[in-house]
């Protein structure tokens, strides 16, 4: 009986310091990119960045003409990147990022239809801006995420690299 109650004593201090590391560590957060992950995110944004003016086409990726999803599957091929094709496809496909932490070449997915699809992508490029191919008519272009037609409409961020 000696040994025991030493024994159950350190038991209950471990416990105890358990639980108080447990309540003091609060909520976990993404981490932000690696050294490596912005480095190859800015080469991603900067491939994309570089097709401002060419023409929306749907079904487009590139290097003539793009819709959303194929700048992104353009600007992640070039990089030896492959990712899905599609808007919906690349959004499920896609490691969320919150946006407090958002870092060049992540995306930036908006939903312009009713329900819950998402219906457009963006390549975040830092300082509050995106590039995209936004529709028939308008070329690639640089908007900003606080823009008044984007800002209520994102549905999520993410990251395919």
């Amino acid at each position: 009986m000696d040994g025991a109650w030493p024994m159950a004593r350190r038991f209950v201090l471990l416990l105890a310091a358990l639980l108080l590391t447990a309540c003091a560590s609060g909520p976990r957060q993404a981490p932000d990119a690696t050294a490596g992950q912005r480095e190859l995110g800015a080469r991603i944004a900067t491939t994309a960045h570089a097709q401002i003016g060419r023409p929306y086409r749907y079904g487009g990726r590139g290097p003539d003409a793009f819709d959303c999803s194929g700048l992104v599957y353009f600007a992640h091929a070039a990089h030896g990147i492959a990712v899905p094709r599609t808007t919906a496809d690349q959004f499920d496909a896609a490691t969320r990022i919150p946006t407090s932490r958002l870092a060049a070449g992540d995306l930036l997915f908006f939903r312009f239809e009713s329900g819950r699809k998402v219906s457009h992508v963006g390549i975040y490029l830092g300082e509050g801006r995106f590039v995209h191919a936004p529709q028939t008519g308008r070329p690639v272009e640089v908007r900003r995420l606080d823009d008044p037609g984007y800002r209520d409409r994102l549905a999520g961020t993410g990251r395919l690299h």
